[in-house]
């Protein structure tokens, strides 16, 4: 199989899987709502709306979010309006009220701008809003006393649809890949940001029907395109609706775009190393070469016979669905008796390996992940003494804190990663490097 087909494998591989249940979802609130608002019975469509990135068709395997708007009667707009102070958190609470009706022994929460329906495998968030003449809505926002505020949805989902059909499915498919991306790095980037910029570089580009390029060159094209955004803007217009996309998380895509580019710049669809270096950006789910022997495995020289099947690594997406949504870092102190403790991540800037025999403290130095969630480590040994001592590990075990110990034991370019697992899904990673030289 050659690249082009692993590609197409992949994308394949990480579209959204569980869109049927979610339209089923949809239609249970949609009557609920019909027969308060319109006294209408067992009305599972009209006045809802699936927006977000699920809406665009852009989400992807594992996400665990489904946005959704109900048009409300122009009358109940008016009936908010009027309240002396913040109708709109009033709107919210009735909303939840009658939702309530129908999930009694779901958690439900209303605040902000959105009524927060917690099932187990994904969260529906509900924007009560009102339809306007030019298709955009009206919707509430609690904060700072209450106010109306507008969007418009369906503008961006015409605009992706337009995109996707002149490019013959690229557009789709390269807005699932960076998600991909996004969650195998670990770093939150929003939905419509990574939709409005491949929308950008696609039609930069002209990477339409006619186009030639592989999706290989296409990817090295994205990245670099990202990688030249100005970090420090305050936002970007969204494809579509023109609306701004803050900058909230000060443009940490740039520099991993450019890390993305700089990695992958010069592959080829001949290179044999590019299944591995795009597994390694894209996750597990990117197929693994086939014909060509593992660039790692042409240089063992140790016994032919050792027992490869014990090679095993566990990957955070085949064991929970993830949709990176907050920020993690991890750090760690380095110890051994007889020296200065020190800090790895300080450490590691100035190029130099850790020597052996030393006791290693990673833990989680901050995110802003709301509690309660589950923490899991998964420690990968890298290198020759790895194989030869059948020490790779790479399994994903679960934490008891925020703390986890280890050692340096022998050489190799180690790491150490760490995932943060709320309502069942992995919303947070990060991974720090641990490599060990000789003594």
């Amino acid at each position: 199989m050659g690249l082009a087909q692993d590609f197409s494998k992949f994308c394949n591989a990480i579209r959204l899987d569980n869109f049927d249940e979610m339209k089923t979802t949809t239609g249970e609130i949609a009557k609920k709502l019909n027969k308060v608002y319109y006294e209408l019975e067992s009305e599972s469509e009209l006045h809802m709306y699936i927006v977000g990135s699920v809406g665009r068709n852009t989400a992807i395997k594992g996400s665990s979010d489904l946005d959704l708007l109900f048009d409300l009667p122009k009358g109940v707009y008016k009936q908010y309006d009027d309240y002396e102070s913040n109708g709109q958190s009033q709107l919210l609470q009735d909303v939840k009220k009658i939702l309530k009706e129908r999930y009694p022994k779901t958690d439900i929460s209303g605040d902000g701008q959105v009524v927060v329906i917690d099932f187990n495998k994904y969260t529906v968030e509900l924007v009560p809003g009102f339809k306007q003449s030019d298709n955009t809505f009206k919707y509430p926002d609690t904060h700072n006393g209450g106010t109306w505020k507008t969007t418009d949805p369906l503008s961006e989902q015409k605009a992706c649809k337009d995109c996707n059909d002149k490019s013959a499915g690229i557009y789709y498919d390269f807005c699932h890949v960076l998600r991909s991306w996004k969650n195998t790095i670990g770093f939150k980037m929003k939905g419509l940001l990574i939709d409005t910029l491949v929308y950008n570089c696609l039609c930069k580009n002209n990477y339409f029907q006619d186009s030639k390029a592989s999706y290989l060159d296409i990817l090295i094209s994205i990245f670099n395109y990202l990688s030249t955004q100005n970090n420090k803007q305050n936002y970007w217009h969204a494809l579509g609706s023109n609306q701004f996309i803050y900058n909230l998380d000060k443009g940490t895509f740039v520099e991993k775009a450019k890390k993305a580019y700089d990695k992958i710049k010069d592959l080829t669809l001949e290179s044999d190393n590019a299944n591995d270096l795009l597994r390694s950006l894209l996750g597990s789910s990117f197929p693994k070469a086939t014909g060509k022997t593992n660039r790692f495995a042409q240089n063992l020289s140790f016994d032919e016979s050792y027992d490869r099947g014990a090679i095993t690594e566990e990957f955070i997406e085949e064991k929970f669905p993830v949709d990176i949504r907050y920020h993690l870092e991890i750090d760690c102190n380095v110890t051994q008796n007889g020296w200065m403790p020190f800090n790895l991540r300080n450490y590691l800037a100035k190029l130099i390996p850790l020597r052996k025999n030393k006791q290693l403290d990673f833990f989680i130095l901050k995110t802003d992940c709301p509690e309660p969630y589950e923490v899991y480590w998964k420690v990968r040994n890298v290198g020759f003494e790895a194989i030869k001592r059948n020490m790779i590990r790479g399994n994903i075990t679960r934490g008891k804190g925020r703390h986890h110990k280890e050692k340096t034991d022998f050489e190799g370019a180690h790491y150490v990663e760490c995932f943060l697992i709320r309502k069942n899904v992995c919303v947070a990673k990060d991974r720090i490097d641990v490599p060990i030289g000789d003594i």
